[in-house]
């Protein structure tokens, strides 16, 4: 790829790079296929529906608006060299720079990591389900890699867990979250999973989406495990 491909942009929000003001850039193509997906529109490579230089453009216009971009997909680091020189020309203008990375490229990750100032990095299941939920059989193992790559950087890293109870048990995260907290990781993140695409095979109730959250003993096991949890509901 010679430029990015933008498939989507959010011009505003608060809560996805903690503690700025941020836009968000979707890029589109992802190695994963993941059940849960929101924005399987970007799963294939192609065409971006936004203009890379008009979007840079409109960052122009956002400086002193916004203090941060934040670079999702898809999987941004799929796109290599065009991202990282996309990403330097927007760190010139004075933003903070966020990634949310599923993890498959380490390598990529450890290359940008000079351009970048937090990431937020999904671990999506244990081991034994991780290729289940992703289609990639090595997709846990690389995941692992860049938590240790960005473990070394020293810049802050929130990781986070979509508690989708087809591919994660309540002590499963548990066991997520004490994985996490021993790479000396300090943020964490639990998140409601959302139903958008599910046929009548593969429903899940209401109840079993709920079990993470109204469970008082695991809540208060893993909000002692770091300094600060987020539980998205």
């Amino acid at each position: 790829m010679n430029s990015i491909q933008i498939g989507g942009l959010v011009s505003f929000t608060t809560i996805d790079y903690p503690g700025k003001l941020a836009a968000v850039l979707f890029l589109v193509g992802c190695p994963f296929h993941c059940e849960y997906c929101s924005n399987r529109h970007l799963i294939e490579t192609g065409a971006g529906e936004y203009d890379p230089e008009k979007v840079f453009d409109w960052l122009k216009s956002r400086v002193g608006k916004l203090e941060a971009v934040v670079f999702s997909g898809g999987e941004a680091l799929l796109h290599e060299t065009a991202l990282y020189d996309y990403m330097r020309r927007v760190r010139d203008l004075g933003f903070s720079i966020g990634l949310h990375t599923n993890g498959f490229y380490p390598n990529r990750l450890s290359k940008a990591a000079d351009l970048i100032d937090w990431i937020g990095l999904d671990y999506k299941a244990t081991k034994a389900n991780y290729e289940k939920l992703t289609g990639v059989n090595i997709a846990y193992d690389q995941m692992i890699q860049s938590l240790d790559v960005w473990k070394k950087t020293g810049k802050p890293c929130e990781v986070r867990v979509t508690c989708d109870p087809r591919f994660v048990s309540v002590d499963d995260l548990v066991a997520i979250a004490h994985d996490v907290a021993s790479r000396g990781i300090k943020d964490f993140a639990v998140q409601r999973y959302v139903p958008h695409f599910e046929d009548e095979k593969n429903r899940t109730s209401a109840a079993a989406r709920n079990a993470f959250f109204e469970n008082d003993s695991v809540r208060g096991e893993i909000n002692s495990l770091f300094e600060n949890v987020i539980w998205r509901e």
